[in-house]
């Protein structure tokens, strides 16, 4: 039985802290979502499942007229105000539930959500893509990333990267919690989750949302680049799809 994600992450907020790219998905899956995000040249951006504020803090840099990042984890919300602390990037972190956000609606401009509907159930995905759309202003762009929805079954149990589905399918697993890890570079483990959602889940929640445009959509593997700096870490990856980001508008009037 796999831990609940607030727990989880409250016992292993040390082992995310970072000031550089150290997990794999910093490499592969993160710097798509800055590309997708674009300039933030004074506008108000929210971290929605910031973690201990990696993200936030690369959007930082970037001119945004008001940063806030919100996660369940009291543990890495911790860390991410005492790197505020040392850092003063004029980030507002607090602890929170993307499912019932603590803002006015139309509060901000752009929101990013980096690898958080992986732990969330369906429906719990739907809520929570409801309420980011309920504080997004008109014209206002989500972006965030998942796992690839095939990627688990395209892994044996071997680092960098992995998921456990035991024997379900595709399709069986659907909405099923199941753990996995994922590695840093220097090689320490991280215990990660996967709520198996597919392509059809997602575009279906965009929808019910209240989202009527659609998405952007890239699916991120390894690049030439990562092998060259290190072909021990990231070649056993190579031409495997190990993520997807998806960058929508608002078009709420």
């Amino acid at each position: 039985m796999t831990t609940e994600p607030k727990a989880l992450y409250d016992a292993t907020a040390d082992r995310w802290a970072r000031t550089e790219p150290s997990s794999l998905s910093d490499f592969t899956g993160r710097p798509a979502v800055f590309e997708l995000v674009g300039s933030l040249q004074g506008v108000d951006v929210l971290d929605a499942g910031c973690g201990e504020g990696y993200c936030s803090r690369v959007l930082a840099g970037r001119g945004p007229r008001r940063l806030v990042g919100i996660d369940v984890s009291d543990e890495m919300i911790a860390r991410a105000k005492a790197e505020e602390v040392r850092l003063a990037q004029g980030i507002r972190f607090e602890v929170g539930d993307i499912r019932a956000l603590p803002f006015d609606d139309a509060s901000f401009d752009v929101a990013i959500a980096v690898f958080v509907f992986n732990y969330l159930s369906l429906a719990d995905t739907k809520a929570a893509l409801t309420d980011l759309r309920r504080v997004l202003r008109p014209g206002g762009r989500l972006v965030f990333a998942v796992p690839h929805p095939a990627f688990p079954w395209l892994r044996d149990h071997t680092p960098p990267f992995y998921f456990d589905m035991g024997e379900r399918n595709y399709f069986d697993a659907r909405d099923e919690r199941r753990a996995g890890a994922i590695w840093r570079r220097d090689g320490a483990r991280l215990e990660v989750q996967v709520v198996h959602k597919t392509f059809e889940d997602y575009f279906e929640a965009l929808h019910a949302a209240g989202f009527g445009r659609m998405p952007r959509l890239r699916e991120l593997r390894v690049l030439p680049e990562h092998i060259a700096l290190d072909p021990a870490f990231f070649g056993p990856l190579a031409g495997v799809p190990l993520h997807v980001a998806f960058s929508i508008e608002n078009d709420a009037s």
